[in-house]
């Protein structure tokens, strides 16, 4: 039993992580009907941009008092963040917009993606060194115990990836449903041409809903970091379960990518740790679960539709 609930916490705090990645994929295909490839590589800048800023205020870590930890994390998830964002709006206004203008084929956004995707990943690469694995200061990686559970122990920084995660897929369940911008999301989703006989400014929606994307993407990068050195191709993996998250709960559903990350997070952590499974399945179990579910259940677990969020 404490075997277990070790492996299912670390499988709620991976399976947040996915969710936060999986709702940037599902917020661009609810509005564009596209695949955003290279929100894999938004995700990974997020944790780049945060290295920066906390490397720039505490140095290596040393000397940084308890009380100052939590206002120092507060500012890698805020940088991550916007650091995402910015990165998601430039990618809407050069490699996406331009082509929407022109009405290309659907094929040109999946090509404009990928070499973004791969821009990224090189830019990333030979900024950073492209063959170091870095990791922020050696005071995040917390093993102190926040509290046990039937001889399990949940460590601090679990507790505060899976807090923060569910806080921001909270308020972005809000935003979505109870917002005037919102609205807009769920109407250029619905029908774009009657959201804009009504008024609504497909761009500027469009645009706003990469940014949404990207801050939440930026969040999860610095979080991913936290428990895990990061380098200029850590988006990748990620960014495929992720992916494979928002269609397993529904892709262009908002609650079915939460609940998709955090089921695929779940299986993927308890399943290999059975028996005849082994940890060396680990990735592969995730996938599998995905095709099962999508044979009896093609939309996946909550359907597709943003709009069905409200």
């Amino acid at each position: 039993m404490t075997q277990f609930l070790n492996y299912l916490v670390l499988g709620l705090t991976r399976g947040s992580l996915y969710a936060l990645i999986a709702l940037g994929y599902t917020l661009v295909y609810g509005v564009l009907q596209l695949i955003n490839f290279a929100h894999s590589e938004v995700f990974m800048s997020g944790a780049f941009g945060s290295y920066l800023v906390i490397s720039a205020v505490v140095g290596n870590g040393k000397g940084t008092s308890s009380w100052e930890v939590p206002f120092v994390m507060l500012l890698g998830v805020v940088t991550g963040a916007v650091t995402a964002g910015a990165i998601a709006w430039s990618l809407e206004r050069v490699a996406y917009r331009p082509l929407r203008r022109r009405n290309a084929p659907k094929l040109a956004f999946l090509i404009s993606a990928i070499g973004a995707s791969f821009f990224l990943s090189q830019l990333f690469g030979k900024m950073f060194n492209r063959f170091t694995n870095n990791q922020f200061p050696p005071f995040f990686n917390d093993n102190s115990v926040a509290f046990t559970i039937a001889g399990a122990q949940v460590r601090v920084i679990q507790v505060v990836d899976i807090l923060a995660a569910l806080v921001m897929m909270v308020l972005l369940d809000r935003l979505v449903n109870k917002t005037k911008l919102g609205r807009s999301i769920r109407a250029v989703s619905e029908d774009a041409p009657t959201a804009a006989l009504m008024g609504i400014d497909i761009d500027r929606t469009i645009s706003r809903t990469f940014v949404i994307g990207g801050l939440l993407g930026g969040a999860a990068g610095f979080l991913f970091g936290l428990n895990f050195s990061f380098f200029n191709t850590m988006g990748f993996l990620p960014g495929v379960k992720a992916f494979a998250a928002a269609v397993l709960g529904g892709i262009g559903n908002i609650r079915g990518a939460m609940i998709g990350g955090l089921l695929l997070g779940i299986v993927e952590n308890i399943i290999p740790t059975l028996p005849w499974v082994g940890t060396e399945w680990t990735d592969v179990v995730a996938f599998i679960v995905l095709v099962l579910v999508l044979m009896f259940r093609p939309t996946g677990i909550l359907g597709e539709r943003l709009g069905r969020a409200a």
